[in-house]
């Protein structure tokens, strides 16, 4: 009995420890940002080489931040969403800022250039961000691409207040009768609560 008290006791003080832990780094147990979590900004290379921050949108209402990449084919399937999800949020408070998460030495196909090369091919409306060393992806907790993020800006700072996928049909834009996405922007700009915050998202594995 006694022994069995000290493993208790063991267990307990490794679990707190490693919670401890995990409270200094700043991610959370699950692996990343879950919803009403503040999201920090980042700096990170757009692919007309300038650097991008959430803090340089001054006159935003928030963010659509978007993992996504060059290969994986439902990040290809939703590009022509991603577009128009900028071209009718923009304006409104809310652009679309798309990040790569890919490793390049993992997966030639989302190197830098070629971010460029797609990036013109298709007439990108938004940023085109490379997560240059794999940093930012982890803090979000994004595990696929596409993999989104809308975030509010308050007074408390950048509010996660959806996470998940852009609608609930990759293969077709028309047949998709969810559209996440567009219905949490537009409950934010009401005012509203989003009335659906998580999805599952949907998409390939990011290549470390």
């Amino acid at each position: 009995m006694k022994t069995l008290k000290i493993l208790v006791g063991i267990a307990f003080v490794i679990a707190i420890s490693a919670f401890a832990i995990d409270k200094v780094s700043g991610s959370s147990t699950t692996g990343g940002y879950s919803i009403g979590d503040v999201a920090t900004d980042f700096e990170l290379k757009n692919i007309d080489n300038a650097m991008v921050s959430l803090a340089g949108y001054t006159d935003a209402k928030g963010f659509i931040v978007i993992f996504t990449c060059n290969h994986c084919p439902y990040s290809v399937a939703y590009e022509d969403r991603i577009i128009a999800l900028d071209k009718e949020f923009k304006t409104k408070g809310y652009p679309v800022i798309a990040i790569n998460p890919n490793n390049p030495k993992a997966y030639p196909d989302d190197s830098f250039e070629n971010m460029k090369i797609r990036a013109n091919e298709k007439g990108f409306t938004f940023p085109y961000l490379f997560d240059d060393g794999q940093k930012i992806y982890p803090q979000y907790g994004a595990t696929k691409t596409p993999h989104v993020y809308i975030l509010e800006k308050t007074n408390q700072g950048n509010l996660v207040r959806y996470i998940g996928a852009i609608d609930n049909n990759y293969k077709d834009a028309d047949a998709a009768n969810e559209k996440y996405v567009e219905n949490a922007v537009n409950a934010l700009l009401k005012g509203e609560k989003v009335p659906v915050e998580t999805t599952k998202a949907i998409g390939c594995s990011i290549k470390a």
